[in-house]
């Protein structure tokens, strides 16, 4: 066990790895915070779980047509500089929420105008922060760094929500809008100090933009594990994370239990995907070339966790769903995260992540917009169980797929 462990917390060895998973943990309560206050402010705007799942899909839906682009640009750019960039606009955009809540100018088209400034920002962060950690490290503590980076974003997950849920309940949106601004502050400070690996030399700076887009699509569809691990990717996302992003929904329009109510349910999910992330971490490390079993089957039980979601009347329990929902969205996406990662060169990492972050951020916003859909015209229940016994129904096809592409590869 001891080996184990420090196998896979190798990356903490590395100083500047050490500065970003700490600046960062204040960035991404700020996000996490945001979540659950524009969640809040949507659901209590108009008490539609459409609207809401509505603001979800703007938040995620520029990821799904700026982010490839976003992956070669990083491909191209020095990576801190657009670390700088994409965290100060994040600062300005959290600015701006606070601004026009303060003088009551934010309706359903300000906030969506700003959800949607927000997800393209965030689209182009999601490349830079999966491109920029492994490469403060040296290439064999990458396997490190993945579910390093994992617990201390989940570990934000579990505490941003929770701090947003009482400030709103305590002091109101105004505060936890002021206090989200500050915590972008440290981070920003942090990446100065960050001396992240050069790339190998490659073309890619060079090369057309659309050589480049191309190039990192052929890369993307010629590996059967990463083909693999984008159709498991869209799934779990489209169904598990879908669901996630309708808490408000739950929250108040099922149990009636407010916003401190949303901030559990939130911070729930954060504790599932904090002990998925630990667990990863003292795991033995993973094979290459290989989606890992208990990632997929994990995967598959999270999807039928849903149905059970829609027909629970008892808070505790569908406490207790929402804490496996988020476990299994985080040890499948780590797992599969890494398998992408591992034997992936630094000239091809941010046009590669980008098409994962793309696939998984715009699949979660597809299924915000069909479950909250589903949940104002079937309601919650009926809409629940129908996706779920869907989904469930089409991972089994995946898996039969992807087990008959092995035995073909393995017979040749």
């Amino acid at each position: 066990m001891l080996y184990r462990w420090k196998m896979n917390l190798t990356a903490l060895k590395f100083r500047d790895f050490r500065l970003y998973l700490f600046g960062n943990l204040f960035s991404l309560n700020a996000l996490w915070m945001q979540r659950v206050i524009i969640g809040w402010i949507a659901w209590d705007l108009t008490a539609s779980a459409t609207f809401v799942g509505f603001i979800a899909f703007l938040n995620y839906a520029p990821a799904v047509i700026a982010g490839p682009f976003f992956g070669v640009l990083i491909d191209r750019v020095r990576i801190k500089k657009a670390a700088k960039v994409t965290q100060f606009c994040l600062f300005v955009i959290a600015i701006g929420f606070y601004l026009f809540f303060v003088f009551g100018i934010l309706d359903e088209i300000s906030l969506s105008a700003l959800s949607l400034l927000s997800g393209l920002v965030t689209s182009a962060h999601h490349p830079v922060r999966l491109s920029l950690a492994p490469r403060l490290v040296n290439r064999g503590a990458v396997t490190s760094v993945v579910p390093m980076v994992a617990i201390n974003f989940n570990l934000a997950r579990l505490t941003g929500p929770a701090i947003g849920g009482f400030l709103i309940a305590v002091w109101g949106v105004e505060v936890a809008l002021i206090v989200q601004v500050f915590l972008y502050l440290p981070f920003i400070f942090a990446i100065g100090f960050l001396h992240p690996r050069q790339r190998e030399t490659s073309k890619t700076e060079t090369e057309p933009f659309a050589t480049a887009l191309y190039s990192g699509l052929q890369h993307t569809l010629a590996n059967d594990l990463i083909r693999q691990a984008l159709a498991v990717t869209f799934l779990y996302s489209l169904l598990i994370r879908g669901t996630l992003e309708i808490l408000p929904v739950i929250a108040d329009g099922v149990f009636a239990k407010g916003a401190t109510g949303l901030g559990l349910l939130i911070s729930g999910a954060g504790f599932g995907a904090l002990v998925a992330g630990t667990i990863k971490v003292f795991s033995p490390s993973q094979k290459a070339g290989e989606l890992p079993k208990f990632a997929t089957a994990s995967a598959l039980l999270g999807i039928a966790f849903i149905p059970l979601i829609g027909l629970s009347n008892i808070w505790a329990l569908t406490f207790v769903y929402i804490c496996y929902l988020g476990f299994s969205a985080t040890y499948s996406g780590i797992s599969i995260q890494t398998a992408v990662q591992m034997d992936l060169p630094d000239s091809f990492r941010g046009r590669v992540m980008s098409i994962w972050t793309m696939i998984n951020i715009g699949a979660s916003a597809a299924g915000a917009m069909v479950l909250g859909a589903f949940a104002d015209y079937v309601g919650i229940s009926v809409g629940l169980s129908l996706a779920g016994g869907i989904g469930i129904t089409l991972f089994i096809i995946l898996l039969i797929h992807m087990a008959r592409t092995k035995k073909d590869t393995d017979d040749l």
